[in-house]
């Protein structure tokens, strides 16, 4: 009787463990459960499977002339495989297309492998030519999306793992390779996060940071420790772009001075290819909520507007090889923002849109990368705050999302990470004033709690 005791309550332990552990714990119950499972049915089932998705050639005049010597039938031929390698998301799979196979076709099949091998997700990618990368998704891996899955490595200075992207790989924010980006999103949904990410890894590197947020402050201030400068209405804005450009001419001299000829001078383009020892610090500028910066009342405003759209676009245009680089951030982005808007977007090569309020916004940020990545940010639903298409000039594009990052916690990090911030004096007059914390004493007198007035003096 006490066997069989002890067998119940294993089974029952085992039955809430096959319950709990998908939701609670996803990885670990794939590597239990899923994997070996999925795999033994991608292996049995391959051949019929890429036969009944039409992934399968005739057999070759050899294998033919083979089968009929031993009476039998040549049965047409899958793609050469792999072993299914598994990963923390799914497994992996080398495919070695035959003659007259195409990436194309596999692309337009990827559902149907989906389903027929009880997948979440099947993505396909070529590698090099007649070879492709065939990932299987176990699970919905952006529905929780934690900091502590994120890569240990960033992979150097300016390049940060921003977002998990829905094949289980990371979104990396590589400043070198992608200078300038566009993020677009509604209210709630999840733009901020994502820019939080992106400061605190910032943050935590040798990094100038510049904020300019025309709504008073408020979505930056948070982070004003770490900020090393911070411009909070359109005139202070218009001001340190002229202090940027400044910046930049002179990091143009200092190359154009480093460069010339000589015996043992090395010749570069970019503040990369300069000894460390006179290389400037890079400088990110992070303008928020671009539509606030643009907007005109009056043709002062309008020429002012006019003249911050030139200079974002001499900075887009010029920024990269002087190691300044732009990070714009709206609800939404079009022409009607202003003459050279349009221009603007163009030069900001990497997109991140979240969900959006209209139609037009995706497109201004997705249309001319791809039509289907505009069409999928148009379907992001309101209850997945964070989900965004990521995609870049090359015409790539995938959903991901960031983890999340509470205001408190971005803003502990810029705290502690405040001793990191490079000087750079022509951006002394912009920088912020922190408040600093003072403790109040433990009995405070009757007199000190009233407020006394002042009389104002010049």
């Amino acid at each position: 009787m006490t066997d069989s005791v002890w067998m119940l309550v294993l089974g029952l332990l085992g039955l809430v463990a096959l319950l709990v552990l998908p939701r609670r714990v996803p990885v670990a119950f794939w590597w239990l459960v899923g994997y070996p499972l999925v795999a033994v049915r991608v292996l049995t089932t391959y051949r019929a499977t890429m036969d009944a998705c039409g992934l399968t050639v005739p057999a070759s005049a050899m294998r033919r002339a083979t089968a009929r010597m031993i009476g039998r039938e040549a049965g047409p031929v899958p793609p050469r495989r792999s072993f299914p390698v598994p990963t923390g998301s799914g497994l992996v799979m080398r495919l070695r297309m035959a003659t007259g196979q195409a990436p194309e076709d596999f692309m337009a099949s990827a559902d149907r492998l989906r389903h027929a091998w009880a997948a979440h997700a099947v993505h396909i990618r070529p590698t090099k030519p007649g070879r492709l990368e065939l990932r299987l998704i176990g699970w919905d891996v952006l529905a929780d999306v934690r900091p502590s899955h994120r890569l240990r490595n960033s992979g150097g200075l300016l390049s940060l793992p921003l977002a998990l992207r829905d094949d289980g790989r990371w979104h990396v924010r590589d400043f070198r390779a992608v200078p300038h980006e566009l993020i677009l999103g509604a209210t709630q949904s999840g733009k901020s996060v994502f820019l939080r990410n992106l400061l605190c890894g910032l943050a935590r590197q040798r990094v100038v940071l510049v904020g300019i947020d025309c709504k008073w402050g408020v979505e930056l201030a948070p982070f004003a420790p770490r900020l090393s400068a911070l411009a909070d209405t359109p005139d202070r804005a218009n001001e340190l772009l002229d202090a940027l450009l400044e910046e930049m001419e002179a990091r143009f001299r200092l190359i154009g001075l480093k460069s010339v000829v000589g015996p043992d001078t090395v010749l570069t383009s970019d503040i990369w290819g300069l000894p460390d020892s006179v290389r400037p610090v890079p400088v990110v500028v992070v303008v928020d909520e671009v539509a606030e910066l643009f907007l005109a009342a009056s043709r002062d405003d309008e020429k002012r507007r006019d003249a911050m759209v030139t200079k974002l676009i001499r900075i887009a245009q010029l920024g990269r090889a002087a190691g300044i680089y732009l990070e714009v951030c709206g609800q939404r982005f079009g022409s009607e923002l202003g003459k050279g808007a349009t221009m603007l977007r163009a030069q900001l090569t990497g997109r991140v849109c979240h969900r959006v309020n209209d139609e037009s916004s995706a497109n201004m940020a997705l249309a001319d990368i791809s039509p289907e990545a505009a069409l999928a940010a148009t379907s992001i639903p309101a209850e997945r705050p964070g989900v965004a298409i990521v995609g870049d000039s090359s015409g790539g594009w995938a959903r991901a999302r960031s983890p999340h990052l509470s205001l408190d916690e971005a803003a502990a990090v810029c705290r502690a990470t405040s001793a990191l911030m490079p000087p750079l004096p022509r951006l002394d007059a912009f920088r912020p004033l922190v408040a600093t914390a003072v403790e109040s004493p433990a009995a405070p007198s009757p007199a000190a709690a009233v407020p006394v007035a002042r009389p104002v003096t010049e």
